[in-house]
């Protein structure tokens, strides 16, 4: 216990949690308070003005991160004949069609994205109630349904973030490592910030962007001045 509370007062030292900080700022801020064994994963998390009980209120989208996530994303593809053949070539890490079926449908799911092709939605969509709750459902909205695997297995591989809004109105995502540098960080920041920004909903009232966070795995929580991370006019 006490080397949890020396380890809390360390990454705690220095942080006004009631300040807003500006988006380079806040970044050089949790990048040295991550100070754990492992590379800590730097996420942002955003308060939105919506009730997402409301389909005019939904936001939910992907972003293709300029520096990536720095993780290691595991592909899974629905798909058949020379579609699975390209998303083997692509890189993707399980490609199948009944047999993927049968092994997500007995509980084994060992992949973090889900991509088909619109030909085995019939089938994929047998498997709602596994794959949507852990957010794995493939949408042609977020282009997790196309013809193209290649591509998507490609964008998937190289940094495409997914996002949707969670109930209390609340988005948040990984754009990083510890590890990465603090531009770097901005940037995918930047990046994620202005795709939540552009997808805002019809149904949207009053202020829709009303508090942004970065924080790491085992760090503190930083507050955004909201005006550093809006894309420059």
């Amino acid at each position: 216990m006490a080397k949890i509370a020396k380890r809390l007062k360390k990454i705690r030292e220095g942080v006004d949690f009631n300040k807003l900080y500006p988006l380079d700022e806040a970044v050089k801020m949790v990048k040295d308070r991550a100070i754990a064994k492992f590379d800590e994963t730097i996420e942002i998390t955003m308060n939105l003005g919506v009730d997402p009980r409301y389909a005019d209120q939904m936001v939910r989208g992907v972003v293709n991160l300029p520096n990536g996530t720095g993780r290691h994303v595991r592909v899974a593809v629905f798909a058949r004949g020379d579609k699975a053949e390209e998303a083997k070539a692509a890189g993707a890490d399980i490609v199948g069609a009944e047999d993927l079926f049968e092994t997500v449908n007995g509980g084994t799911i060992e992949f973090d994205r889900c991509i088909a092709t619109p030909d085995m939605m019939p089938l994929v969509g047998r498997l709602g109630k596994i794959l949507g709750p852990r957010s794995l459902m493939p949408n042609p909205k977020v282009g997790t349904v196309t013809p193209d695997v290649a591509a998507a297995v490609k964008a998937s591989k190289g940094g495409a973030v997914e996002f949707r809004v969670e109930k209390a109105g609340i988005v948040h995502a990984g754009v990083g490592k510890a590890s990465f540098s603090a531009e770097q960080i901005a940037q995918n920041v930047k990046a994620f910030a202005d795709a939540v920004l552009k997808a805002k909903p019809t149904g949207a009232k009053g202020d829709y962007l009303k508090r942004v966070g970065l924080s790491s795995t085992m760090g503190v929580g930083v507050k955004i001045d909201l005006a550093t991370v809006r894309p420059e006019q």
